[in-house]
């Protein structure tokens, strides 16, 4: 399997959102997010929701799955959310979804691609859970961006923003050509309906000089424009399946056993007594503290 990059144990929301200074960072990508996802559905499901930062922006759909690998990550989020019986709680990983074929209206995964080995692998799993009728919102880092571009002109970078390849510039951290995203994306059958450049105003002078409200309002009303030209640190876009396989999403919330299946082996699931057992290898997933654990990395 592909490495994991785990953010278990980390102080993820106070060392690097509220020590970071990064309101703006937040603001621009909510902009962002609320002009592409449909604002309401069914059943919706965030990969790598982290603490649960985006959380209030679903709002709107009557089931939300909150998936992470960090289960410190996750008991913030149930911390946040606990109380709204909409949120379902899950540490698994994207290479081994426990979710069902075609059981979510809306995929959303935010500040995560840019930690995956395995793009095509990841996306071809995020293609299976996603129903006929569904939406994909992606975000990833741009290779391709000014800052970068200009570096390499004066050669204070090696690496080249126009390579097509991936740049893993630390380890399990990368960044990625629009173009070469969008061929995986295609790859993996899903087509691009729209897409914004996202922190246009991403510089320590500007921010320290402007409100983050402020600086926020000005990229909202670039992001459109500015993705014409591609040249930010990150990109959103709202892709769509390409081709339909007569699956539709649920218009009603699925009960654990319906919406989960068996990361090890496929199998389907029926509940018992402090979690799910597989009914095919029998593998049982519990639910310690109100968070589903499909790792299977011995943290099980």
């Amino acid at each position: 399997m592909p490495k994991i990059c785990s953010y278990e144990g980390s102080d993820y929301r106070k060392e690097f959102w509220e020590k970071g200074n990064r309101t703006y960072e937040d603001l621009a990508e909510r902009i962002a997010i609320r002009k592409l996802l449909p604002p309401q559905g069914s059943t919706l499901v965030e990969i790598g929701a982290g603490f649960g930062r985006l959380a209030d922006l679903y709002s709107g759909y009557r089931q939300v799955v909150l998936l992470d690998y960090a289960k410190t990550m996750l008991q913030d989020a149930k911390s946040l959310w606990g109380d709204d019986p909409r949120f379902t709680f899950v540490a698994a990983d994207l290479y081994r979804l426990p979710l069902r074929s075609a059981s979510f209206q809306s995929v959303v995964m935010v500040r995560v691609i840019h930690h995956i080995q395995d793009v095509p692998l990841a996306l071809s799993n995020l293609r299976r859970i996603l129903a006929d009728d569904g939406v994909f919102i992606l975000e990833h880092a741009n290779k391709r961006n000014l800052k970068a571009i200009v570096r390499y002109l004066l050669r204070a970078q090696k690496w080249n923003p126009f390579d097509r390849e991936p740049v893993e510039f630390v380890p399990l951290n990368y960044d990625f050509h629009p173009a070469w995203m969008r061929e995986r994306l295609k790859e993996a059958g899903f087509a691009i309906e729209d897409q914004l450049s996202v922190s246009h105003f991403r510089h320590g002078v500007l921010k320290r000089t402007f409100s983050p409200r402020f600086l926020a309002k000005a990229d909202g009303a670039v992001q459109r424009v500015g993705a014409i030209w591609k040249l930010t640190p990150s990109l959103i876009l709202k892709c769509t399946p390409a081709s339909k396989s007569g699956q539709k999403a649920p218009t009603t919330p699925l009960k654990p056993e319906e919406m989960f299946v068996c990361p090890a082996c496929g199998g389907d699931l029926e509940a018992e007594e402090g979690g799910l057992r597989c009914t095919r290898c029998g593998h049982t997933w519990p639910l310690e503290d109100g968070i589903y654990n499909f790792r299977m990395d011995g943290e099980g």
